[in-house]
């Protein structure tokens, strides 16, 4: 599969497959790209595995765009949609090592709903740790 053309719209970017089918991704995966200007955004290249954006230091191989969650869900879409929380931190107060979870973030792994909502459950202790500093 390779794609012939891509646009941004909706914070997603979409790409045009040479078999006619629109596929698209979640910018979210891509904070380079969401934060770039158009004139950013349109300076990129294609080659056959992909698309490349060298000023912003960024790619997006083609593969992506048929990955199963093109949009982020659960602890991948906290992390992603929160950048201030730091990930690793959190993996070290419930013993979860920096590895795996970038896995979990960046959807190349999926968490257990257990292991999940402890995830989740520790973002909302620290939260109340730091109201009860800041009141």
């Amino acid at each position: 599969m390779k794609i012939n053309r891509i646009w941004f719209a909706d914070d997603r970017i979409y790409g045009e497959t040479d078999d006619g089918r629109t596929l698209w991704q979640s910018l979210l995966y891509y904070r380079r790209l969401r934060n770039a200007t158009d004139e950013e955004r349109n300076d990129y290249e294609m080659d056959d595995e992909g698309i490349h954006w060298e000023k912003l230091d960024e790619d997006v191989s083609f593969e992506s765009f048929e990955y199963d969650d093109p949009e982020p869900v659960g602890v991948s879409k906290v992390f992603l949609s929160h950048p201030e929380l730091n990930a690793a931190a959190i993996g070290r107060r419930l013993g979860i090592s920096q590895s795996l979870m970038a896995q979990y973030i960046n959807g190349m792994k999926k968490p257990s709903k257990e292991r999940e909502t402890l995830i989740l459950k520790e973002i909302a202790t620290l939260a109340d740790e730091l109201k009860s500093i800041c009141v």
